[in-house]
């Protein structure tokens, strides 16, 4: 049975929002040692839910906010946090990535209540796609957390129009994201939210992952300053800081990298508009 029509009534279904992100996964080779970090950086809670229990559910209050996976015999430069788009059809979906120059690395693939596939654009830039239920509680994380997702990349129009045709934003395709140009950047919005940014200047032989085309995700945070000792405290690292808007590059320990953000600088109508580290 198709995944959408197995959503109960009580559900929100990935193509009620259409093209927009929809959940944030980390990859790791030590799921106790993630949880650990993680715990002590962020204040999160975790269950064992569907997936299985080499996949872990992160919460903040019953909040869902973010999932690890473990697993093994991974090079470093794998880990990392990679953003899920939701889809209603996750096999056109691909093809569509594939039509347009982008690579399939996994999927799509079945893990109960949906699909799932794993792809990069044609920059090279890691993404998710997800057709089927969404987590519970998700009206509740589209807004708590992440605070929003962003791509660097080398062309931000180009990206944007490889994302607009794979993942129907600003279509005709009912509750699809619009897309906007605002403070130099290229904004998408869902349900007049803004969920994603989309930046130019990453360089494609760039020897720093950091400069090269990627999605970040950005979490928001009481205290900025002390996840940045935490997260030193605790075999993290500090990647970058920009002080005067409350904002954190971090790594975990294996090199995964993350953005914290002040929760004051934000709204869901204009939060992170005018930020971002480049």
């Amino acid at each position: 049975m198709n995944s959408q029509k197995a959503v109960s009534s009580r559900a929100v279904a990935s193509g009620s929002v259409y093209g927009a992100p929809c959940w944030v996964s980390l990859t790791t080779c030590d799921l106790s040692a993630a949880e650990k970090f993680y715990t002590a950086v962020l204040g999160w809670e975790w269950r064992t839910g569907k997936l299985g229990d080499q996949y872990r559910f992160a919460s903040v209050g019953g909040v869902p906010v973010a999932g690890v996976s473990a697993v093994a015999a991974m090079q470093p430069k794998a880990f990392a946090w990679t953003p899920y788009f939701a889809t209603a059809d996750a096999d056109e979906t691909v093809s569509r990535s594939q039509e347009r120059g982008g690579t399939t690395a996994v999927g799509p693939l079945s893990f109960p209540p949906g699909r799932a596939a794993l792809l990069a654009d044609r920059d090279g830039a890691v993404f998710g796609i997800w057709e089927g239920e969404l987590v519970s509680r998700w009206e509740e994380w589209r807004r708590a957390a992440p605070v929003f997702v962003e791509l660097h990349t080398r062309d931000a129009f180009d990206a944007a129009i490889f994302y607009a045709e794979v993942l129907s934003w600003a279509s005709d395709t009912k509750d699809c994201c619009e897309v906007h140009y605002e403070n130099e950047k290229v904004i998408l919005r869902s349900r007049g939210d803004v969920v994603a940014h989309i930046h130019s200047g990453a360089v494609d032989s760039a020897r720093d992952p950091s400069m090269r085309p990627r999605w970040q995700i950005h979490f928001a945070v009481t205290d900025v300053h002390a996840c940045i000792e935490a997260a030193l405290g605790h075999g993290g690292g500090l990647v970058r800081e920009v002080s005067d808007v409350g904002e954190a590059i971090l790594s975990d320990p294996e090199g995964a990298r993350f953005v914290v953000n002040a929760r004051e600088q934000f709204s869901p109508r204009s939060r992170g508009n005018g930020l971002g580290i480049h």
